[in-house]
């Protein structure tokens, strides 16, 4: 399937919850767009939704493909407050 079909359903969800951004992103960042997949991750942390351990991992390897080491430190440092890190 084509991530731009997938956006535009996703897009299209009355309600999005944290699986199905967690998926949108991982999806974008599978296929080499990390920083879409940072945008959205932004997005989805400002609609107030907390992203699962996966998306956490999804997001910190996007960091690594675009070197956007400061935003690494700010979600790694995200996990660590929420206690993730630990398990």
């Amino acid at each position: 399937g084509s991530l731009e079909e997938a956006f535009k359903v996703f897009d299209k969800l009355p309600n999005r919850d944290e699986v199905s951004w967690g998926t949108m992103i991982a999806g974008y960042v599978l296929h080499g767009h990390a920083m879409l997949a940072l945008d959205l991750f932004k997005k989805m942390l400002q609609e107030g939704l907390k992203p699962a351990k996966v998306t956490f991992l999804s997001i910190l390897k996007a960091c690594g493909s675009v070197a956007a080491i400061e935003q690494g430190r700010l979600i790694h440092d995200r996990i660590v407050q929420s206690g993730l890190e630990s398990d």
